[in-house]
């Protein structure tokens, strides 16, 4: 194993955003539980969205639209799509996505966005052995969370919502956004290591066939997790990190 922690066939890493870089996945599901209750109140008998077990199973990783469909579909419900530019009033899938977005802005906004200091050790680490670095994300926000937090400079390469929808990149659990990434990183995906939290990501870098898959573990998922694909789990990555 290499410094960071690695096998020593790993040119690149690629990093989620939320919940791996940031301290921003308590929020996201937040901001779901907000916009799915508020949803659910208008159907008899549904239970409201458990911000653990829902959001860990049909949202977390995923593009908000397809987060949206899964979690309805979990519950037995059809929207129309919309269009992506529906207002978050809008009883489609578009328009709840806008609602669950807006939320989270607000939420960001009034209470701030931090980074794991774990993380941001790590990657000087990977970034000082040689490795180059991307951030894979679904989120359309990914840039200006990482200006935010003075965490832009950590990577070579960004794909994140924006990208994926000029480019028509399925999100996780498909591993192309990964994918994507490790082509411009100029490694094949046997040469990169993937870091998530979401099962939603696990799942993409299994399917991508990446050379190490390393699970980050914010709320006690590890089984889940190595379930799901993870070749480690860890609770921060500075327990892989500068370790000589």
């Amino acid at each position: 194993m290499t410094a960071p922690g690695l096998p020593d066939t790993i040119q690149a890493c690629l990093f989620d955003l939320d919940g791996v870089v940031t301290k921003t996945a308590v929020v996201h599901a937040a901001a779901w539980k907000e916009t799915f209750d508020a949803f659910l109140r208008g159907y008899e008998g549904q239970r409201p969205f458990d911000s653990v077990a829902d959001y860990d199973e049909y949202v977390d990783g995923r593009p908000r639209a397809d987060g949206v469909r899964a979690f309805l579909d979990s519950r037995g419900i059809h929207l129309p799509e919309g269009a992506p530019d529906d207002p978050p009033d809008a009883p489609t899938v578009h328009g709840l996505g806008n609602r669950k977005n807006e939320l989270l802005l607000e939420k960001i906004r009034t209470e701030g966005v931090e980074a794991y200091d774990g993380t941001l050790r790590y990657l000087a680490a990977v970034r000082a052995h040689g490795l180059r670095t991307a951030i894979v994300s679904s989120s359309a926000n990914c840039r200006d969370v990482l200006r935010s937090i003075g965490a832009e400079h950590f990577f070579d390469v960004r794909i994140d919502g924006v990208v994926a929808a000029e480019r028509r990149l399925p999100g996780k659990p498909h591993p192309d956004t990964f994918l994507a990434a490790a082509h411009e990183l100029g490694v094949e995906p046997a040469g990169a290591a993937v870091f998530e939290d979401a099962l939603a990501g696990m799942d993409a870098g299994r399917a991508g066939r990446f050379g190490y898959v390393v699970g980050v573990d914010r709320v006690g998922q590890t089984d889940a997790l190595y379930a799901h694909g993870a070749d480690t789990v860890v609770k921060d990555l500075a327990e892989l990190g500068g370790k000589e």
